[in-house]
């Protein structure tokens, strides 16, 4: 299958997940730190049973991949990240809270082309540009 249907079935995931997660949060009056513990909690075993035949190559890992793997996505991204949008859900329309969260695709393709080396086409500045007025639209008081 292309990456472009996993990311558009990422897009999905988030989109139709964050729907249910704000309903949970206010259906139940939870905090929305206990909400993302037990995302966290389903997700761990969901993919600990998916990631079981690959645990033996993070032997063969070098420690500076598993210190990215460890600061950006469970520290940075799974814990802060998570939280702020936990707690934006909580205290925001969804329709307001998501077109904002979802900028993180921008800073990502910043990152790749400044730092990571990527190319910056003229296709990749308009799709950007285009992703920020579309956030500015729906936001936008």
């Amino acid at each position: 299958m292309k990456p472009q249907i996993f990311a558009l079935l990422t897009a999905i995931a988030w989109g139709v997940g964050g729907y249910f997660e704000k309903r949970g949060l206010h259906l139940g009056n939870l905090p929305p730190q206990l909400g993302i513990a037990l995302r966290t909690a389903v997700a761990l075993v969901i993919l600990g049973l998916a990631s079981a035949p690959h645990w033996k190559s993070l032997t063969q890992a070098p420690a500076r991949a598993l210190v990215y793997m460890i600061l950006g996505g469970g520290v940075l991204a799974g814990s802060i990240g998570m939280l702020c949008f936990y707690t934006a859900l909580k205290g925001a329309p969804l329709t307001k809270v998501m077109p904002i969260a979802f900028t993180s695709p921008l800073f990502g393709a910043l990152l790749a082309v400044m730092i990571g080396g990527e190319p910056l086409t003229a296709r990749t500045l308009v799709g950007m540009t285009l992703t920020i007025g579309g956030i500015i639209v729906l936001t936008a008081g």
